[in-house]
């Protein structure tokens, strides 16, 4: 009794929570057997009749037993399966803005149906958010027969669909896609021009499976719509050249060079700081290759932005490496995601990184990028309504759950107990050692007929163990970001007996691994030799392989090397011992993995040398498993860090975007914009006018000249008569603005005449809104500049985020001020005798695309003969 009212007294909350669940399963259970009489119309008919209960009000929550009830009887009949007891509690997790952690083959995707449907039925649409095309595709086909039966409409939105099919997938009670593309799509429909192309309705309800991937693994990385603006190619290939030649030769090329006399590398942060010899170094061969002037100098204003291409060249050739951080395919850069091992698709670094390597690998250099639109995953998924994800592996960053996305995370017990066997880590002094050793595993599980995983954290590393087993004729598949296209098929059947899969960190995930393989692959790959046997016989040959992979002890997983996470390192382990299948894992490390070489000391390696280990023994010692965890313990807190920074600094731009994108959205659904322009007009008028008369009795008639002057350039206001400025009294600037706003009203209204009422308001809104877009992609290029210097504020003691916040306030008031001017000065010089409206439009838009905005006021363009 004492021991057990102990436990009750220090029941964790994973506990508590799980047994309020409980209390929700048993009434589901308990309804079980009266829905599974129900006919197939009446289980049907029961979604219109929860509909009709939330729209009198009622909660999700009064009517979630007898929805998850309907789902699960829906499920047995239509996709042949049965909720577990522990789908159900994970469901009503999800639907409880939770995350829930289930492991690897715990059955996620049936899961997910529960919360979807339920949500579903309010009519507001549910986003059902995946890593990649393969899964969105997998799991809508999957479980869309499961919605169609329960009269709930599932669409799925795809890369490079078009508005017309995008609007229709938005339109569906349920919609499957990638997070990019739920993202980009936020992003186009706030760039729009014309309301009827907007696609996304309300963000009502998200569910993201792998959740840790998406909101953690991505997090640091904003999603990033570009423009293209001019790049000086030759300068890139020229200054690759001589920092290469003169500088990186000189020296042993090796990657692990952290200091020389030029330059020192921090290996932690990504980045390269030029010594004061590096400094004088690259100057003296500048001026030797007519780069520099022979009295100028680096710290010339007008020579400044050669310090951004030198630290980049500098970076591409010691910090990004070929094979690790990007492939060369097709004659293109494609960067390597870090964490999930993949080709990130259509994504380039900034900056002029990405042209720095380009130049490295001697290939065609693009043109540089510029942001029209930005936004982190952190804040794109905080703008839901409702949240909640899965994860096989998600209790590591609970704090940062919690921290960043108020969302509680909670471990679903398994359906059957684990029976995986894992290994303690080997740890070798060398590289070579280690690698030996591997292969040696693999060797020894191929003679035994086990299949094995081995799971490595860059492309460059599986392919050194796959050439190593190309040299031995080991059969095996390789699974890295050049073959992503395959991953699914090759990942599903690493089961197989014998096998042999060489995978990066991640790949293939969401996608289980089948012991024995899948049975259509067995199928399709035995044809000829079972050609004459019925399809119960194939399938009973293919169980028997599976339980021979048993018996052999299941799926063996192999990992290269500890991940900087130890999340990641627990995804590679889950892979094997799914649903209380046998399995086995361990870890190979080396005193030469990044890991250790960062964060182990080299006092340390210098005792265990001493110690006399030989190269070939591994260390079994406390201190470096020690060392070893607290390495990633230390690296994912400084990761969490970066994305709590990123954060806190994308809210501040957070909150400028939802003010900016409110505005453009209230004028793209205006109906009347003339009455927005002329009131805009009076503020630029007041403001232009009390900043020419502060003071009233001084130089009343010379500011007065001045206006005329200003009004005449800028806003195509001219004044014909003398005296249209009465004599200065107590309200002479309001009686100024007024006779100001007077001239341009009739001048403006004159323009009307010639256009229909409609086709004159898409003129002014188009104008309007190009104007605004122009400016904000100026305003996000500022920011950027300011965020990568505010730091320096930190030496005069002050708070660089507070003097972030400031200083980006008023550059957005700022913006906000040129933006009004601008668009008043724009439709005072359009004049309808001159050109049509077409026109106009066509040269506006040469304008904005070109580089002449950067260098010119729009004034100033206007007088350009080519305009008329």
């Amino acid at each position: 009794m004492l021991i057990k009212f102990f436990k009750n007294l220090f029941k964790n909350n994973n506990e508590k929570i799980l047994e309020e669940v409980n209390i929700i399963l048993n009434l589901i259970n308990d309804m079980e057997k009266k829905f599974s009489k129900f006919s197939d119309k009446k289980l049907r008919e029961n979604t219109n009749k929860y509909r009709n209960k939330i729209f009198n009000k009622n909660t999700l929550n009064s009517i979630l037993p007898e929805a998850y009830s309907t789902v699960r009887e829906a499920s047995k009949r239509v996709l042949g399966m049965r909720h577990f007891d522990v789908q159900i509690i994970g469901g009503i997790v999800l639907n409880n803005r939770c995350i829930a952690e289930m492991k690897t083959g715990e059955g996620k995707t049936l899961t997910s149906t529960l919360p979807i449907y339920l949500n579903s039925l309010s009519g507001n649409g549910v986003h059902v958010v995946t890593m990649n095309d393969y899964l969105a595709n997998r799991d809508y086909n999957q479980n869309k027969k499961l919605f169609e039966f329960l009269g709930v409409s599932s669409s799925l939105n795809l890369q490079g669909m078009s508005i017309k099919m995008k609007k229709n997938a938005y339109s569906s009670d349920i919609t499957y896609g990638t997070n990019n593309e739920f993202c980009f799509d936020y992003l186009r429909d706030n760039m729009i021009f014309c309301n009827s192309n907007r696609v996304q309705k309300k963000l009502n309800y998200a569910i993201i499976d792998e959740v840790d991937s998406i909101l953690i693994d991505e997090a640091r990385t904003p999603l990033v719509i570009s423009g293209f603006s001019y790049s000086n190619k030759n300068l890139y290939n020229k200054i690759n050249n001589l920092v290469y030649n003169f500088i990186l030769k000189k020296e042993k090329y090796n990657k692990n060079d952290c200091k020389n006399d030029n330059f020192y590398i921090d290996k932690k942060r990504k980045q390269i700081y030029l010594t004061e010899n590096g400094f004088l170094n690259i100057e003296n061969i500048f001026v030797k290759n007519n780069v520099l002037n022979k009295n100028s100098s680096l710290y010339c204003s007008e020579n400044i932005m050669f310090f951004q291409y030198i630290i980049n060249s500098l970076k591409a050739h010691k910090l990004f490496f070929k094979n690790i951080d990007y492939i060369v395919k097709d004659n293109k850069i494609l960067i390597v995601d870090e964490h999930t091992g993949r080709i990130s698709n259509n994504r380039r670094w900034s900056d002029g990184l990405h042209q720095a390597i380009e130049a490295k690998e001697k290939i065609k250099i693009n043109d540089e990028s510029y942001t029209l639109a930005s936004i982190t995953f952190q804040n794109y998924f905080r703008l839901y309504k409702k949240l909640s994800g899965m994860s096989g592996t998600a209790e590591t960053e609970s704090e940062e759950f919690k921290s960043i996305y108020n969302l509680n995370t909670v471990v679903i017990p398994t359906n059957k107990p684990i029976c995986r066997k894992d290994f303690n880590d080997l740890i070798y002094m060398t590289e070579k050692e280690k690698i030996k050793s591997i292969i040696k595993d693999i060797k020894n599980c191929i003679k035994n007929k086990q299949p094995v995983l081995v799971g490595t954290s860059s492309i460059e590393k599986s392919e050194l163990i796959s050439n190593k087993l190309n040299k031995l004729k080991i059969k095996h598949n390789i699974l890295n970001a050049k073959f992503h296209s395959k991953e699914a098929e090759i990942i599903k059947n690493a089961g197989m007996l014998s096998s042999v899969t060489i995978a990066t960190n991640m790949a293939g995930r969401g996608t289980d691994i089948m012991l024995g393989g899948s049975f259509n692959y067995f199928l399709k790959k035995n044809k000829k030799k079972y050609k004459f046997f019925s399809k119960k016989k194939i399938f009973s040959i293919w169980e028997n392989n599976k339980n021979v992979v048993l018996s052999l002890g299941g799926l063996h997983i192999i990992g290269a090397e500890r991940h900087e996470s130890r999340r990641i390192d627990n995804q590679l382990i889950g892979r094997s011992g799914r649903q209380g299948d046998v399995g086995s894992s361990r870890f190979y490390v080396s005193m030469e993995d990044s890991l250790i070489k960062i964060f182990v000391s080299n006092k340390i390696i210098n005792i265990i040398k001493k110690l006399g280990i030989k190269n070939n023994e591994p260390i079994n010692n406390i201190f470096i498993n020690k060392a070893i965890y607290n390495s990633q313990k230390k690296l994912e807190n400084y990761n969490y860090e970066i994305r709590a920074k990123l954060l806190e600094y994308d809210d501040i731009v957070n909150e400028q975007r939802l003010i900016f994108y409110y505005k453009r959205n209230k004028i793209l659904k205006s109906k009347n914009i003339t009455k927005i322009i002329f009131k805009i007009s009076i503020e630029v008028f007041n403001s232009l006018v009390n900043f020419y008369f502060k003071e009233k009795n001084k130089n009343f008639c010379e500011n007065i000249k001045i206006l005329k002057r200003y009004l005449k350039k800028v806003f195509n206001i001219l004044f014909l008569k003398k005296n249209i400025f009465i004599e200065k009294n107590m309200f002479y600037n309001n009686i100024i603005i007024k006779n100001i706003f007077k001239i341009f009203k009739k001048n403006y209204l004159k323009k009307k005449i010639n256009f229909s009422e409609k086709e004159f308001n898409k003129f002014e809104k188009i104008i309007v809104l190009k104007v605004l877009d122009k400016f904000w992609r100026e305003h996000l290029y500022d920011l950027e500049h300011l965020r990568s210097s505010i730091h320096l504020r930190g030496y005069a003691d002050k708070d660089p985020k507070q003097e972030y916040k400031k200083e980006s306030f008023l550059m957005f008031m700022k913006m906000i001020s040129s933006i009004k001017n601008e668009i008043i000065s724009m439709m005072s010089f359009f004049s309808s005798k001159k050109y049509s409206f077409d026109f106009f439009i066509l040269k506006m838009n040469d304008f904005y695309n070109k580089k002449l905005f950067l260098e010119t006021s729009f004034q100033e363009f206007i007088k350009n003969k080519n305009f008329y």
